[in-house]
């Protein structure tokens, strides 16, 4: 029981916990189109464009978050500016109770994230590249902790640290076209950004230690079959098929009580780190807290009263 308290008494001082219960906070994003978004990338000089942005999809859609990813380049490579902005956003989505799902997308035709920048990796001396990959790896852990569903979607490469970011994710869309792995074995190195333990905890021990022993990519199918990803679809003449089908699953999220499904997260992710014991006396913790909510009176009066409820996160 002691594991147990350790583990509820964590909880209780997360921020997203804290989230739970607030009310929705004033938007901190922009909205735009997706036509806008596609522009961020392709016009001005490379200097000036952020490599990532934010949208704030509207109307039906309007909860639903997407994370640009546009170094156009150097194929999403995780250089110091790609990271560094990536992380600011990745804090500001934290502090946003409004939004519900997050979707992590690339809008370079055929990438995903291609890893690690090696070429500004090569110009790091020993102990900056090992700072470097422990902040590499504290963003990941960073994009785990959002407190709402996230979900990757994988049109063209996501290789390296591309895939363990893709790790970080609740959920993952694929198209078949899709090339997946954790390379790290053929550079001389093994995966550092978080890959080592989440691939196995993805996958189970034999088939992740197998990916990472061999660096072998996958295809979407595979990768499907794997359960490395949720959905993978075939590829469209637009490229972006696993974004689609990303946005049909956010959809499908979108319209239930925010918090609940935020609670839901923090009971199975935190339970998962304990015995099951623990994990059911987690599972308690997390449902006491919805009992107070107004999203749960609405949800039982819609039943009665047979109409779609209108939950507000409160």
């Amino acid at each position: 029981m002691s594991v147990a308290r350790g583990v509820l008494a964590r909880i209780l001082t997360q921020p997203c916990v804290e989230l739970m219960a607030a009310r929705p906070i004033k938007r901190l994003l922009p909205r735009v189109s997706l036509n806008q978004t596609r522009s961020w990338c392709s016009d001005g000089p490379i200097a000036d464009r952020a490599e990532v942005r934010l949208s704030r999809l509207d109307g039906e859609d309007n909860g639903i978050v997407e994370v640009l990813m546009c170094r156009e380049r150097a194929r999403n490579s995780l250089g110091r500016l790609f990271v560094g902005q990536m992380r600011e956003l990745v804090s500001l989505l934290h502090h946003d109770a409004a939004v519900r799902v997050v979707v992590f997308r690339s809008l370079i035709p055929g990438v995903f994230c291609a890893g690690a920048d090696l070429k500004e990796r090569a110009q790091m001396s020993n102990p900056e590249a090992e700072l470097f990959v422990h902040g590499l790896r504290s963003l990941m852990n960073d994009i785990a902790a959002l407190p709402m569903p996230t979900i990757a979607a994988v049109d063209g490469f996501a290789l390296g640290g591309g895939l363990e970011l893709a790790l970080a994710c609740d959920l993952r869309t694929a198209a078949h076209s899709a090339q997946m792995g954790l390379i790290e074995t053929t550079r001389g190195l093994l995966p550092g950004a978080g890959g080592s333990q989440r691939l196995p905890r993805t996958v189970g021990f034999a088939i992740a230690k197998e990916l990472i022993f061999t660096g072998r990519r996958v295809g979407g199918k595979r990768a499907a079959e794997l359960g490395l990803v949720n959905h993978s679809v075939p590829q469209n003449q637009t490229g972006d098929a696993a974004h689609k089908e990303a946005l049909s699953l956010a959809r499908e999220i979108l319209p239930q009580a925010p918090i609940a499904v935020r609670m839901a997260k923090v009971a199975m992710n935190r339970g998962a780190e304990v015995d099951i014991s623990s994990g059911m006396a987690i599972e308690g913790m997390c449902y006491a807290r919805l009992i107070p909510t107004r999203d749960r009176q609405e949800g039982m009066a819609a039943f009665i009263e047979k109409r779609p409820p209108r939950y507000t996160g409160e």
